[in-house]
């Protein structure tokens, strides 16, 4: 799917947490070059959520307020999105200690996949539905400015 520019590299990123969901489920396959145990699987999981996904959501939440600003029918959508960014966080933050933890990495990987296909076949259609090319260029600032790129 052709994503807009201004919202591709978020749709890359998605990409990689898609990976992630799918390697902590229950029937994950082997994927070559990454962990394929339990406790290799939570570390890299926990890695990849403090270098990757919190930058990652802190980003999201800053296009969520300036779409809410744009267009209050998204509001429902948006926050529903954010609760599951809070719940996401509390998932991994509690993965380590889980005492059922293939019950708790599954249903994380289930809950990281519903929640990205969320923003990819919900949110980011009616946002390209939406959206001026200037609100664009705003978006395009907020990722660069936090990107540094």
């Amino acid at each position: 799917m052709k994503r807009h520019e201004s919202l591709a590299p978020l749709s890359r990123e998605h990409h990689q947490a898609l990976i992630l969901a799918q390697l902590l489920k229950n029937d994950a396959p082997l994927y070559k070059g990454l962990p394929d145990t339990m406790e290799e699987k939570i570390k890299y999981a926990l890695t990849f959520y403090s270098s990757e996904l919190i930058h990652h959501f802190e980003l999201e939440e800053k296009i969520f307020d300036l779409a809410r600003k744009i267009n209050g029918t998204l509001e429902y959508l948006i926050v529903e999105l954010i609760d599951e960014h809070r719940i996401l966080t509390a998932m991994f933050s509690a993965l380590q200690e889980a005492k059922n933890k293939p019950e708790k990495m599954n249903s994380l990987g289930e809950l990281l996949t519903s929640h990205i296909r969320k923003e990819e076949r919900q949110l980011f259609p009616l946002l390209e539905q939406t959206l001026t090319a200037d609100q664009f260029l705003e978006i395009d600032h907020l990722l660069t400015e936090k990107t540094g790129l």
